[in-house]
C-alpha cells in the first residue's frame, strides 16, 4: 500500500467529513491492520482526526475484538465510550454507544478497506448514521481509485 497516497486521500477526505459543525463525523481513526499478517505485527494508528484519544491498550483490545470476531458476543471501547455492535456486513459493521451523554446518542462505523480499518464516530441517530455511512463509503472509494 502506498502510504503517501493513503495520507493524501485521508487529508482530502477528513477536511470535509470530520469536525464539529455540520460534518457527518465527529472523529475517525485509520488503523494499519492486515488480517493476513502474522500476529506478532502490531496494528498502529496511521491517521487520526477529531477529538478522540485511544491508548495503545485500547487499540490492542479493539483489534483483538475484531480479529477474534467477537462482534456478536461482546462490546468494545473506543476512547471514553463503550459500543455494542448493531449491524454486521461483509466488510463493515456499525455500533451504538452504550454510555453516551448526548440525547440523540452516538455511533460508530468500522470498515475494513484493504489492509486498513477505518473507525468513524458520529453523533445522532438514523439520519446521522446514514450521513456517516456515506462519508465512510466516500473514503473507501477514494482509496480504491488510488490502487
Amino acid at each position: 500500500m502506498d502510504w503517501n497516497l493513503v495520507h493524501k486521500a485521508w487529508e482530502k477526505w477528513a477536511s470535509t467529513n470530520i469536525g464539529s459543525s455540520g460534518e457527518p463525523l465527529r472523529a475517525a481513526l485509520l488503523i494499519n491492520h492486515d488480517r493476513t499478517a502474522p500476529s506478532r505485527l502490531l496494528s498502529t494508528i496511521a491517521e487520526q482526526e477529531g477529538i478522540i484519544k485511544v491508548s495503545p491498550i485500547e487499540l490492542s483490545e479493539f483489534i483483538s475484538f475484531v480479529k477474534c470476531n467477537r462482534l456478536q458476543t461482546e462490546s468494545f471501547i473506543i476512547g471514553q465510550n463503550q459500543y455494542m455492535v448493531t449491524s454486521i456486513h461483509e466488510n463493515w459493521f456499525s455500533a451504538r454507544c452504550l454510555n453516551s451523554t448526548i440525547p440523540a446518542g452516538e455511533g460508530a462505523i468500522v470498515m475494513q478497506i484493504s489492509t486498513l480499518l477505518l473507525v468513524a464516530l458520529y453523533e445522532g441517530s438514523i439520519g446521522s448514521a446514514s450521513r456517516a455511512m456515506v462519508a465512510v463509503d466516500q473514503f473507501a472509494w477514494l482509496l480504491s481509485r488510488k490502487h
